[in-house]
């Protein structure tokens, strides 16, 4: 049984390229230091002392960034290339992170989230692309799901070490985390050189009929299906943490922990389950799977409250789930209906469609918690997601033009 076990995990990982591996390197590296945002409304509430409120206008703005950041960096992608693009994302995004620990006033700490953001999400698209670029025929799902892996290794670590930091000095998170993002900039400048294309004159492009994003219209609606999921999937990692401080009145080391497993099961888990799974069945059948189980997670908050601790381990299990079912189908839906041409504005949009549930996800989920309360807002998430599976299901009719 161990054979077989390790077996299937060598499989899982054979095959890839070099330059994918070091991808995910630099990708762990940069997640190692992702534990500011996750705990900014526990920062706003909780250190500065103001209302959820105000929790909710902090990470929606980092929303509004990530919304310009997702848009330039798509289109800069395509034409300086990904690896200039991140390099320079990095570096100010993390210049910036060290000057936002500087600052009290609300005002500046709103302006600093807009610019933090724009850096940070400028990076995705250029990351996207270099993902695209570097995987080995044949293996873009399982290359994603590497860098998904690299993603979440980071994640469990430091979502983890932010708990851990945030109860003994909030403002430390946010020089953790602009140190690192240098440290990942420096990373990308020494040991991922740009891979060399073949770039085609203007009339060549014209002749492939290169699209645009905006006009293919299967690939909207998944956009549109994508920010529906995603603006009820971010309150996970939002609002659900400030609901379980005060709520359920979990420390804030506990927090970090509970949110790490989700990191933790998708690094042991995530690529020999895609490896398994993958061709077996079109990749909405299993973005609809994912989908539902992430409803099931929201339920579970509704639950009694008398074993707390339990319920939010049973909520992150299904909600890891559920991501794991679906967002490397997301990837590949995307990779399928691009090409190095067109990449980095494809890129562009699925980043768009995260960055707008950035701003409509936290803001609307702060006010309803707080004019309505918890309950009305894990039924609202429930519903929204399992109408979100009803039209991804739809979304199969389309999904060949």
């Amino acid at each position: 049984m161990f054979t077989s076990i390790l077996n299937a995990y060598k499989t899982s990982f054979s095959g890839l390229s070099r330059q994918t591996w070091i991808l995910s390197i630099v990708i762990l590296i940069n997640r190692c230091g992702f534990m500011a945002v996750p705990f900014m409304g526990l920062y706003v509430t909780q250190a500065l002392h103001r209302p959820e409120s105000d929790a909710g206008i902090i990470i929606s703005l980092f929303g509004v960034g990530s919304i310009l950041g997702a848009a330039a960096g798509g289109k800069l992608t395509d034409v300086f290339g990904y690896r200039p693009v991140q390099i320079l994302a990095s570096l100010m995004g993390g210049l910036f992170f060290l000057f936002f620990a500087m600052v009290e006033d609300f005002t500046w700490l709103c302006v600093l989230a807009v610019v933090i953001s724009f850096f940070s999400e400028a990076f995705r698209p250029a990351n996207y692309t270099a993902i695209a670029s570097y995987a080995a025929e044949g293996t873009e799902t399982r290359s994603y799901s590497l860098n998904r892996l690299a993603n979440n290794i980071g994640w469990a670590f430091g979502i983890s070490m932010g708990g851990i930091i945030a109860s003994y000095d909030y403002k430390l998170l946010f020089i953790v985390d602009g140190g690192v993002s240098i440290l990942v900039a420096i990373v990308i400048f020494f040991s991922l050189p740009a891979k060399k294309v073949q770039r085609k004159t203007a009339q060549e492009k014209k002749e492939m009929n290169v699209r645009k994003p905006w006009k293919d219209v299967s690939y909207v609606k998944f956009l549109i299906l994508c920010a529906m999921f995603t603006t009820c999937a971010f309150l996970m990692f939002r609002v659900v943490p400030v609901f379980y401080k005060e709520v359920w009145h979990l420390n804030e080391a506990l927090i970090g922990i509970i949110l790490g497993i989700n990191g933790v099961v998708i690094a042991l888990v995530e690529m020999v389950m895609i490896t398994k799974i993958e061709n077996k069945r079109s990749p909405i059948f299993y973005i609809v799977l994912g989908v539902i189980i992430v409803s099931f997670s929201f339920v579970v908050l509704m639950l009694p409250k008398s074993i707390p601790v339990v319920l939010a381990v049973i909520s992150i299990l299904l909600f890891t789930f559920g991501e794991m079912f679906s967002l490397p189908f997301f990837n590949t839906f995307v990779v399928k209906r691009s090409n190095e041409h067109n990449r980095g504005l494809y890129a562009a949009g699925y980043t768009l469609s995260w960055s707008v549930a950035q701003v409509v996800g936290p803001t609307s989920g702060f006010y309803v918690a707080e004019k309505f309360g918890y309950n009305v807002l894990w039924i609202s998430i429930t519903l929204l997601l399992l109408l979100c599976a009803y039209f991804f299901s739809k979304l199969r009719l389309t999904e060949e033009e």
